[in-house]
């Protein structure tokens, strides 16, 4: 039977991408308090594909994730790029994986549960390889007493922190996490309880953009804070020098 998908096409015409995504699949990340983290990621994978091929078998998508096992570190990301690439023979590869990170909230010792992150990694490699990681951070108030016409009031979901970060080196998760929520908590405790429910998104990215800055680990970072409202929400967005 002949291989149609690594036949020459005449027509030089480049596919951007291909491949396969929304494929459910359980992953274990690192965990600086359990050692390792069980979760189910959603995987996208796909290569730019030279013209000269007609396709490519997308069943090799998932076996190359089954080959790392589902153990998902900076050094498996790039093997996976790698492995993409070349037993693709793609010019590129692309790989994104979200999923849900789960942190032991503690407060005076005791524990109050587990929160739930929105983690992402998304990693390309081409002539360069690049890997980015995204984390979603809610931010939460007291109960807020009644409705501010000059910026959206909420009760306890206020808005949440979306973190984009490259590293120089290893940097674990949880610290990310627990370094924005400080750098929240921070400027939360500038303010009184009666104008907490007035909280400036520009203060608030301003606060986390600082926090991250003075990790070494990370390379470049963008911060976009959003405060929900029930007629309209606001937003603020800062990003660091590359």
């Amino acid at each position: 039977m002949k291989d149609i998908q690594s036949l020459s096409d005449s027509r030089r015409i480049n596919i951007k991408k291909v491949g396969v995504k929304t494929v459910s699949y359980p992953i274990t990340v690192l965990d600086k308090a359990q050692n390792r983290q069980h979760t189910i990621a959603t995987a996208n994978m796909y290569v730019n594909l030279p013209h000269e091929f007609k396709g490519t078998h997308m069943s090799r998508f998932v076996e190359i994730l089954n080959e790392i096992h589902g153990e998902i570190t900076i050094q498996s990301f790039h093997i996976i790029l790698e492995k993409m690439k070349v037993r693709l023979e793609a010019e590129a590869s692309h790989l994104e994986l979200d999923f849900p990170y789960f942190l032991r909230k503690m407060r005076n010792g005791k524990t109050l549960g587990l929160g739930n992150y929105k983690c992402s990694m998304h990693g390309s490699l081409g002539a360069d390889d690049d890997l980015n990681l995204r984390i979603e951070v809610p931010i939460s108030l007291p109960i807020v007493e009644k409705k501010i016409s000059r910026l959206p009031g909420s009760m306890g979901n206020w808005g949440k922190a979306d973190v984009s970060v490259r590293f120089r080196q290893f940097f674990w998760i949880e610290d990310i996490i627990l370094l924005i929520e400080e750098a929240v908590g921070k400027e939360m405790d500038k303010l009184s309880s009666q104008v907490r429910k007035i909280l400036s998104v520009e203060e608030l990215t301003r606060q986390v953009g600082a926090a991250l800055d003075e990790i070494d680990a990370i390379k470049w970072f963008s911060v976009t804070v959003h405060n929900f409202g029930e007629d309209c929400s606001t937003f603020a967005t800062l990003e660091s020098c590359p």
